[in-house]
C-alpha cells in the first residue's frame, strides 16, 4: 500500500469519526430539544384540551405539539418569558368539555372561551390557576356546579358564567375574591345569595333569571355557652345585639332593593351599547377616563396587548374593569404646549361624526405626559390583517363580504365629506384603516387624526401624512389634500381589496413587477390579464362582471388628475351601479387619445433625429412649419 493510499484511508476514517461525533451532537441536541418541549407541562394541557374539543372552523389548527412551543400558536399570548399567559377562544365555534389538565397553565391570566357551545362541568382544578384575573365562560352549555375551589382565586376580578345551565348554589368562598364584575344570570343557581364579603351589591353583579334568595349574612352564629355574670354583661349584650341587627339590616334591605331593581331592569346592565343617536346626544355621551384606568385595562400598555401601530401611534386591546373590550389609541406627543380644553374640543369634533361606518369615539384620557383615545374594540380587526394574515381571518374573506367592505366604506367617507361640519379629510385611506366588526362591515378609522395632532394647521399640512402607494401626486408636491386625496386613497384599497396585496411591496421586484400596486394593476389591465390580478384566496368564486366593476371604480379614483377623479358621493352612486357605464367609456375614450397623442410625440422625438425626417416635411409650405412668435 503506497504512502497514498494509507494517506486517503486515514482522512477517510476521520471522516467517518467527525461524522459520528457530529450525528451523535446532533441527536443529543434533538433529543434535548424533545425533552425540553415535551417537558413543558403547558403544551401537554393545551394538548389535551384541544383533543377534548370539536373544532369545525379549524381555529386549533396551529396547535402543533411536535417541537413547537405554544407561543406560536394562534389564540395564545405568552409573556416574556414564554409562559402562556391568555388562551383567546371565544366565538370559535368549538364544542367538547373542559380539562382539569389546564391548571398546568400556572401563569395563565385570561381564559376567554366564550360564545361557543362547551358542556360538561368547570373542573375543581381551576381553582390552582392563582394568577387568574378574567375567567370568561359565558354563553356555553356548562352544567353542574360552581366549583366552591374558584374561592382560592386571589386575583380574580371577572367572573362570567351568565348563559349556561349551572346548577346547585353559588359558593360562600367567592365572597372573599376581590370581583370587580361578576355575572352568572340565566342560570339554574338556588339557595341563597351571598351578600357579605367582597362583593354584594357594591359589585357590578347580575344574578338575573335564577331562583335565588337572598341570605341576610354569612357571619358565624352567636354563642349561647357563655354564661352573664352580671347585668352590666346584660346591658352590653342588648347593646351589641341591637348593633349587630342594626348592622344587618343596613346590608339586608339594600341587597333586596338592588334584587327588585335588577328584576325590572334590562338585563344589559353591563354592556353599553349605545343606540344611533344625534351628534348631539352622543356628544353627552363621551367619557374622560382616567390614565389609571386606561393603564389596568392594557396591563400598563404591554407590548403583549398592540392590535397595531402606525404613524399616529399604536393601538392596545384593553379590557375595562366592567369587562367590556376596548382599543386604546396612545396617540405620539407632537405639541406638548396645546392645552387640555383645546384638545378635549377637537376630540368631541371627531366624536359628532356618527355613522354605522365609521369607529365611534368612546372616550379620550389627557395627562401631562399621555394623550389617549378609546374605542370599542373591532373583533375582526383591519382589512388589510384579513387580508395578509391568515390567523386574523378563517376562512378567507370571500367576494360577498369584499363587496359589503367597499360599500361599507365608501359610505363612511362620503358621510365625512358631505355630511360633517366642518368636512373631515381622512388623508391615509388604505386597507390597514378599514376595521371589521363581528358581521365584518367596514368601519373606517382614524378619521380626523390630522386634525387633531396639528392643531394649528387648516387646509396644507405641515408635513405629508399618509403611507407610500396610497398618496396622490398632487399631494406629494403640494402637501394640500382635499376629498380627492381620500379617492386616490380608496381606489387604492379597492385594489388592496380584490388582490389582497400591499399598496408598496418591494418584494413583487423578485417576480419582475411594480412595487407600486396600482402600477402593476395598470399593466395587467392593459395586457388583458385581469384573472391574474385576483387573490388566490378567492379560489376563483367571484362574479366576474363585478369584479370588473370594481376595478374599473378603483382606476376612475386613481387617476392621476385630482380634477378627473370622481368623488365619493359618485363613487358610491357607481358602486351601486349607477352611472359607471357611461362613466367608463368616457375615461376609455380619454385614455385612447392620451395615448394616440402619446405615440404621436414619442414618433416625432425619434424621427427628429433621422435624415427621413427631413425628407418626410421637405414639400411643406414655410408658413405650416413656422409658430407663432
Amino acid at each position: 500500500m503506497t504512502c497514498v493510499e494509507m494517506r486517503s484511508n486515514e482522512m477517510g476514517r476521520l471522516k467517518l469519526v467527525f461524522s459520528g461525533v457530529f450525528s451523535f451532537l446532533r441527536l443529543i441536541f434533538v433529543m434535548g430539544f424533545v425533552l425540553r418541549v415535551s417537558a413543558n407541562g403547558e403544551g401537554d394541557a393545551l394538548n389535551a384540551f384541544k383533543l377534548s374539543l370539536v373544532d369545525p372552523d379549524h381555529a386549533l389548527e396551529s396547535w402543533n405539539t411536535i417541537l413547537m412551543n405554544p407561543c406560536t400558536w394562534f389564540h395564545i399570548t405568552c409573556d416574556e418569558n414564554e409562559r402562556v399567559i391568555r388562551v383567546d377562544l371565544g366565538n370559535a365555534n368549538l364544542s367538547g368539555k373542559l380539562v382539569p389538565q389546564l391548571d398546568q397553565l400556572t401563569n395563565l391570566r385570561y381564559l376567554e372561551l366564550y360564545n361557543n357551545n362547551i358542556s360538561g362541568t368547570i373542573p375543581e382544578r381551576f381553582g390552582n390557576l392563582k394568577n387568574l384575573e378574567s375567567l370568561d365562560l359565558y354563553s356555553n352549555s356548562l352544567t353542574g356546579s360552581i366549583p366552591d375551589t374558584l374561592g382560592k382565586l386571589t386575583k380574580l376580578t371577572t367572573l362570567r358564567l351568565n348563559n349556561n345551565s349551572l346548577s346547585g348554589t353559588i359558593p360562600m368562598s367567592l365572597t372573599t375574591v376581590p370581583l370587580q364584575l361578576l355575572d352568572l344570570s340565566n342560570n339554574l343557581l338556588t339557595g341563597d345569595i351571598p351578600v357579605n364579603g367582597s362583593f354584594s351589591f357594591f359589585t357590578p353583579i347580575s344574578f338575573a333569571n335564577n331562583p335565588l334568595q337572598i341570605s341576610p349574612s354569612a357571619s358565624p352564629p352567636p354563642t349561647t355557652d357563655t354564661p352573664r355574670t352580671s347585668a352590666g354583661d346584660g346591658v352590653t349584650g342588648i347593646v351589641v345585639g341591637a348593633i349587630v341587627a342594626a348592622a344587618s339590616l343596613l346590608v339586608i334591605v339594600p341587597a333586596i332593593a338592588f334584587t327588585l331593581w335588577r328584576k325590572r331592569t334590562p338585563q344589559h346592565h353591563f354592556f353599553d351599547v349605545p343606540a344611533e343617536e344625534d351628534p348631539e346626544i352622543n356628544l353627552g355621551q363621551l367619557k374622560k377616563y382616567s390614565l389609571r384606568e386606561l393603564q389596568v385595562a392594557t396591563d400598563y400598555f404591554s407590548p403583549q396587548n398592540i392590535l397595531g401601530k402606525g404613524g399616529f401611534g399604536k393601538v392596545y386591546k384593553g379590557r375595562l374593569a366592567d369587562g367590556s373590550l376596548v382599543a386604546v389609541k396612545r396617540l405620539k406627543e407632537e405639541r406638548a404646549e396645546v392645552g387640555e380644553l383645546q384638545f378635549q374640543a377637537e376630540v368631541e369634533m371627531i366624536s359628532m361624526a356618527v355613522h354605522r361606518n365609521l369607529l365611534r369615539l368612546n372616550g379620550f384620557c389627557m395627562s401631562p405626559t399621555e394623550r389617549l383615545l378609546v374605542y370599542p374594540y373591532m373583533a375582526n380587526g383591519s382589512l388589510a390583517s384579513c387580508l395578509r394574515e391568515r390567523k386574523q381571518c378563517q376562512p378567507p374573506l370571500n367576494w360577498a363580504i369584499r363587496k359589503q367592505v367597499a360599500l361599507g366604506a365608501a359610505r363612511g367617507l362620503e358621510y365625512l365629506h358631505n355630511h360633517c361640519d366642518p368636512k373631515i379629510i381622512h388623508r391615509d385611506v388604505k386597507a390597514a384603516n378599514i376595521l371589521l366588526n363581528d358581521e365584518y362591515e367596514a368601519v373606517v378609522g382614524d378619521f380626523g387624526l390630522v386634525k387633531l395632532m396639528n392643531y394649528k394647521d387648516t387646509h396644507v399640512t405641515t408635513a405629508v401624512r399618509g403611507t407610500i402607494g396610497h398618496i396622490p401626486p398632487e399631494y406629494l408636491s403640494s402637501g394640500k389634500s382635499s376629498e380627492k386625496t381620500d379617492v386616490f386613497g380608496y381606489g387604492v384599497m379597492l385594489l388592496e381589496l380584490v388582490t389582497g396585496q400591499k399598496a408598496f411591496d418591494l418584494a413583487r421586484l423578485a417576480k419582475d413587477d411594480d412595487v407600486m400596486l396600482l402600477d402593476w394593476v395598470k399593466g395587467l389591465l392593459n395586457d388583458k390579464k385581469l384573472a391574474t390580478l385576483v387573490d388566490p384566496d378567492l379560489g376563483g368564486n367571484y362574479v366576474e362582471e363585478e369584479l370588473e366593476q370594481v376595478i374599473q371604480v378603483a382606476v376612475l379614483c386613481t387617476q392621476s388628475s385630482l380634477v378627473e377623479r370622481p368623488k365619493m358621493s359618485e363613487v358610491l352612486q357607481m358602486l351601486e351601479g349607477d352611472g359607471l357605464a357611461e362613466r367608463w367609456e368616457e375615461w376609455q375614450k380619454e385614455e385612447s387619445s392620451r395615448q394616440n397623442f402619446n405615440n404621436m410625440v414619442h414618433s416625432y422625438h425619434w424621427s427628429s433625429r433621422s435624415p427621413q425626417f427631413i425628407d418626410s416635411i421637405a414639400h411643406l409650405p414655410p408658413d405650416v412649419l413656422s409658430s407663432p412668435r
